[in-house]
């Protein structure tokens, strides 16, 4: 008896596959093996990227913050330091944004901590 193959699952599995890598350069979006391989590599990226995210966003904020706290005479860690012992829960994001958006409202964190 000859073996029965399901073509029409395996066409639809390639075409999935090869509908997700529509716009990438050269044999990576036409051929079957070159474009699920890079396929499986760009969503390997993306998990990881997810994540460093996170900590490129974070160094960000803690960078913006260091030059607002410098600005009026404080480290990075100076300044967080003065924050936790004055229980003011702020985010760093919303620390940054402060910084860079509100200088005034900032300054007026940085003189309630000292």
């Amino acid at each position: 008896m000859p073996r029965s193959v399901n073509s029409v699952a395996s066409k639809a599995r390639r075409k999935k596959i090869l509908r997700r890598t529509r716009g990438y350069w050269g044999r990576n979006k036409n051929v079957w093996t070159v474009a699920k391989n890079r396929w499986e590599k760009g969503q390997t990226y993306a998990y990881r990227d997810r994540r460093a995210k996170k900590r490129n966003f974070r160094a960000l904020w803690i960078q913006r913050i260091n030059a607002g706290a410098r600005m009026h005479g404080l480290s990075y860690s100076q300044f967080m330091g003065l924050i936790h012992k004055k229980n003011i829960d702020l985010s760093r994001k919303a620390l940054a944004d402060l910084a860079m958006n509100h200088p005034k409202a900032f300054e007026a964190i940085v003189k309630a901590v000292q």
